[in-house]
């Protein structure tokens, strides 16, 4: 297809690595069907309407949007949800995090749990329809980002069990306790800003990504104000970042409230997550 040729050639001038493989996936959101079937239709012509649409995509991929925010779409485990730029795009890593959630909780049916800075709602939109979960409440600072979680409530799974409130960190859960609080909260310090990925940088929301200089800001106070949330014996589940393990485990451990937090890594074998249930013996 002469068009893709020539979009792979225009992406690659661009600095682009995988330039054909964003030609196909731009052109295959176009026309509505999958990368691979573009080969079925080779010779077809695009309609004018087509070609314009592909070319908007095209501009707004040259100047390195996520592909994600361009179709408006992610995948998320079994979800397929809307995204754009006021919220994070799902990532593979926070999938793990769910993994962890839903295992800790698979003998525990009827549980509540508490997701902190919900963005999306992708995490707490898969705790409700995979996991043995009766509620899920799920926060976010950001109205923005509560408008879309709430958006993708209603578009991928209506009927789950999920509120949503507006508010920092554990706020919005006071005079609640909860069996569960995960939360993928920002953990980039911002002295780390010009070292990410320009489609992170320039595109995704910075108050979901940067959290002070060492990145640990909103896990400080997520960490702090857990025990006042959490039912005796609950679990505390974080994201975070590849160097943060020790940090994190050492706050968990510091707060004097939780037994010894685990550390955990993903895929690529670097830290990813921290586990740790709160004492029982906690009030």
């Amino acid at each position: 297809m002469e068009l893709l040729r020539w979009t792979a050639e225009y992406l690659g001038e661009k600095g682009f690595h995988n330039a054909r493989l964003n030609g196909e996936l731009l052109l295959s959101g176009v026309l509505g069907v999958k990368r691979l079937d573009l080969y079925l239709q080779f010779d077809r012509p695009l309609r004018p309407e087509e070609l314009a649409e592909f070319k908007g995509r095209l501009l707004r991929r040259a100047k390195r949007e996520p592909l994600q925010y361009i179709e408006g779409e992610a995948h998320f485990r079994d979800l397929r949800l809307r995204v754009d730029p006021r919220v994070l795009i799902p990532r593979p890593e926070t999938e793990q995090l769910v993994q962890r959630v839903l295992d800790w909780a698979a003998p525990r049916p009827g549980l509540a749990a508490a997701d902190v800075g919900t963005g999306s709602g992708a995490i707490a939109l898969a705790l409700a329809t995979e996991g043995a979960f009766g509620r899920v409440v799920a926060t976010d600072v950001e109205p923005g980002a509560l408008e879309a979680a709430r958006a993708n409530h209603a578009f991928a799974a209506p009927e789950a069990p999920v509120e949503f409130r507006l508010g920092a960190g554990v706020a919005p859960l006071r005079g609640e306790r909860f069996d569960v609080l995960v939360s993928n909260p920002p953990y980039i310090g911002t002295g780390e800003r010009e070292s990410l990925d320009v489609e992170v940088r320039d595109w995704e929301p910075a108050s979901a990504l940067f959290a002070g200089g060492d990145g640990l800001d909103v896990i400080r106070e997520i960490v702090a104000g857990a025990p006042a949330v959490l039912r005796p014996g609950g679990l505390l589940a974080l994201e975070i970042g590849e160097r943060q393990g020790a940090a994190v485990a050492g706050l968990v451990g510091a707060a004097g409230a939780f037994g010894a937090p685990r550390v955990e890594k993903d895929l690529a074998g670097r830290d990813r997550i921290v586990l740790a249930e709160l004492q029982t013996s906690t009030d």
